[in-house]
């Protein structure tokens, strides 16, 4: 928890700078994956600074926006007037019955997650909540889908986290969880090896002022089990047509998982 606390309002430009910015093109590849549609209702565990949240709400909003426009030309006959108070009506609510709840166990990862949110004008759809992924705060059966983006390594028991997740989805929802992972190329797991240790504490200190943090978030990637073992509790816990997709040599890895 004092880790986050610590690290919530540099957490951003760590990200970009750790990553050279390639965590948004991962957390990209997440939302695609999820490719949700209008009237998805979306759980983002440890999500506190909002930008699967966020990314969720421009697809649907993409989704929408291209639905209305179809929409509209099959009304050749409209007015202008017609068109134009139809398109007004339905603009106004661009994501439509969508929401995305946030829910994120620290109180400053939320906090800098809705000052992002107030500042790039997100509000429509999207709540946020303090709550714990091994004892989550919502109904059984309640969500279309449940995304956690590098949470679940933090978390005290995954297979309780895993369980909650299985819970509060409805049946026919899915669990996708994008996670640090294990290299299987030994040239490029000696060079990230390197990287990890040696540089990204160094960053930690020039960027956040703190090392520690940083040589933690490192050590606790390593501790993470590999994808067959990750893939085979999230089967324990429940979860149908489990697999996962490897990105950048398995640096990161995208698990899924369907409640049937």
């Amino acid at each position: 928890y004092q880790v986050f606390e610590s690290v919530a309002k540099k957490y951003d430009v760590m990200n970009d700078s750790m990553t050279l910015g390639v965590h948004r093109v991962w957390k990209d590849i997440l939302v695609h994956k999820m490719n949700p549609s209008p009237g998805t209702l979306l759980l983002d565990v440890a999500g506190g600074t909002g930008d699967i949240a966020f990314r969720f709400i421009n697809y649907v909003s993409s989704v929408r926006e291209r639905q209305l426009q179809r929409k509209l030309k099959h009304h050749q006959s409209l007015s202008w007037q017609e068109i134009f108070e139809s398109y007004q009506k339905d603009k106004f609510n661009s994501v439509g019955d969508s929401q995305v709840v946030v829910c994120d166990i620290n109180r400053e990862m939320l906090k800098v997650g809705k000052q992002k949110a107030q500042r790039l004008g997100y509000s429509e759809g999207l709540s946020w909540v303090l709550g714990n992924a091994e004892e989550l705060p919502f109904d059984n059966d309640k969500f279309d889908v449940y995304t956690i983006a590098f949470g679940i390594r933090n978390v005290t028991r995954i297979d309780l986290a895993l369980q909650e997740a299985y819970r509060v989805l409805k049946p026919g929802g899915r669990f996708l969880c994008l996670e640090f992972s294990h290299v299987s190329n030994p040239l490029v797991s000696r060079l990230y090896d390197l990287y990890s240790f040696q540089v990204i504490p160094v960053l930690g200190e020039v960027i956040a002022g703190d090392w520690s943090s940083y040589q933690y978030l490192v050590e606790s990637i390593r501790r993470f089990p590999p994808q067959e073992e990750l893939k085979a509790m999230i089967e324990d816990a429940g979860f149908f047509k489990v697999d996962y997709e490897n990105l950048n040599f398995g640096i990161v890895a995208i698990h899924s998982g369907f409640k049937l």
